[in-house]
């Protein structure tokens, strides 16, 4: 299957009417991130756009993957522009949609990108999600779940909302095998968690929710570091840096909930 992506330019002025009825907690609709004010910034500078390029390299392989029906509830977890609603929606027929982010201003900014009344955008808490139990069909996560206050415990609240069979997309590039990303915490304020593969797939576990698989989507398309600022010492080439630096991409581990 392959994914698109559209980008539409108005607000959703109806949605809240039309689609959230016996789904949303309204109660834990306000609840805070601690990553708030750093995306808000991005956003207000309009990165979000920008990290919504970078993300589509290996995260249209993942919605690709995802065995999503038309009529399906799906939960994007940092949605950022909202673009995988988006493309969902378009691809899939996907829908309600919902994308939860911490930041107000990833928010505005998404509302503005699409006129869908399908796809509704809210600020919420990973840890705590504003949905009632057994009422989401899947969970998206691209490049947001490690800064989670609690991983272990946000695992736990998408276990709970999805439901039984339901299934939990979560994408990474900071991970510990990927060596390269080891750095990119000196380089943000906010922490960020670096689990390795196998400590991603105990916690899916831990939470509930079977690994159905796990492995790494190359990204053939990132743009390489100068030379100069990428230092190749561990490797006999620069091109054998760069094919590395590809493979390792993004860790993607699939869960499916149980109960």
């Amino acid at each position: 299957m392959s994914i698109t992506r559209r980008v539409r330019l108005s607000v959703d002025t109806s949605f809240w009417q039309a689609k959230i009825a016996g789904i949303l907690r309204p109660e834990l609709l306000e609840g805070r991130m601690s990553v708030r004010e750093e995306f808000d910034a991005w956003a207000a500078e309009g990165k979000d756009r920008g990290m919504e390029d970078r993300h589509w390299h290996t995260a249209k392989h993942v919605l690709a993957r995802m065995p999503v029906e038309p009529g399906d509830t799906v939960l994007d977890l940092g949605t950022g522009s909202g673009y995988a609603l988006r493309a969902l929606r378009d691809t899939n027929d996907a829908g309600p949609c919902y994308g939860l982010d911490g930041s107000p201003e990833m928010l505005r900014n998404a509302r503005e990108y699409t006129d869908d009344n399908g796809i509704g955008f809210l600020r919420g808490d990973f840890d705590a999600l504003p949905f009632a139990t057994d009422s989401i069909d899947h969970v998206f996560s691209m490049e947001a779940f490690y800064y989670a206050s609690d991983p272990p415990h946000t695992l736990e609240e998408i276990a709970r909302v999805l439901r039984p069979g339901g299934t939990a997309h979560i994408a990474v590039n900071y991970y510990e095998e990927n060596v390269h990303s080891h750095e990119w915490q000196e380089f943000i304020d906010i922490e960020m968690t670096r689990w390795s593969g196998p400590e991603y797939r105990e916690a899916f576990r831990e939470a509930g929710l079977a690994v159905a698989s796990q492995d790494t989507i190359p990204d053939r398309e990132v743009e390489i570091p100068p030379a100069d600022a990428f230092p190749t010492d561990e490797f006999e080439t620069r091109e054998a840096m760069v094919e590395r630096y590809r493979e390792l991409g993004t860790l993607l581990t699939v869960g499916v909930a149980t109960e």
